[in-house]
């Protein structure tokens, strides 16, 4: 004869479920036993079992217990509504969760942070906004800054890149270079080529060009771009910026 009901450690055996987690569903509502014993034992029935199943799965889907509470009311042909919304739900955390491990793996590849797409689908801006920002609140009153911005507002998407990698071709040079003192001829031939990009944008006083080689040396974010390249660029590009500058 087939056993009517199901105690506490029986429904543990056939589905995992802690009994913990079973007297916690009872207290919220979510699923109560069938009957109780004279003696206050949790019992439950077939019925019961399918109900714990269907809560279970629903669970694992990433559905919260309030969402499993209503969703159990519905009709099966309103659950599969529900679920189909919240397959898109789903397939938006897995593309998050894509690009999260995507940026985990370029960071620890060494890649720069500037370069990181993490903040894609978020409304945390993307670090290259967040440094433009932070340039125009520290320096947007300068002269040089609002030179800078007004050519850059002039610049399409496609120049403003080639700008961009003019500069990064002419850091690579110099790494090529950081074996020679940062006061050899060709290291300060390289200065001068990555000086006339820079005033093509902005004036390019002592004054300016040693506040730039500062944030090359001793702003972390800068110090990271460049020793990517090698360790040390850094601060071989702050030696030899403030060298051009003194002769």
């Amino acid at each position: 004869m087939k056993k009517p009901l199901l105690a506490v450690k029986e429904i543990v055996q056939i589905t995992g479920i802690t009994a913990r987690s079973l007297h916690f569903y009872d207290k919220i509502g979510l699923f109560k036993p069938a009957q109780l014993t004279e003696k206050g034992y949790r019992l439950y029935d077939r019925s019961s079992l399918e109900k714990l199943q269907t809560i279970l799965i629903l669970k694992e889907m990433d559905f919260s217990l309030k969402e499993i509470a209503d969703i159990v009311k519905l009709t099966r042909e309103e659950q599969k509504q529900v679920l189909k919304k919240h397959r898109q739900t789903l397939l938006a955390k897995k593309q998050r969760l894509e690009n999260i491990m995507t940026a985990l793996d370029e960071y620890v590849s060494g890649n720069d942070v500037s370069t990181l797409h993490i903040f894609d689908h978020s409304p945390i801006l993307p670090l290259k906004e967040q440094y433009a920002n932070e340039a125009e609140i520290i320096y947007g009153e300068t002269e040089a800054y609002q030179a800078y911005d007004e050519v850059m507002a002039k610049m399409s998407a496609e120049d403003q890149a080639r700008y961009f990698s003019g500069f990064e071709e002419i850091f690579k040079r110099i790494v090529a270079c950081s074996g020679q003192e940062p006061s050899s001829d060709e290291v300060q031939q390289l200065i001068e080529e990555w000086k006339i990009i820079l005033i093509q944008f902005m004036p390019c006083d002592a004054e300016l060009l040693a506040c730039i080689a500062h944030n090359y040396k001793y702003d972390a974010r800068f110090n990271n771009y460049f020793n990517q390249f090698k360790e040390g660029t850094a601060d071989f590009l702050y030696s030899a910026i403030m060298y051009n500058i003194s002769y």
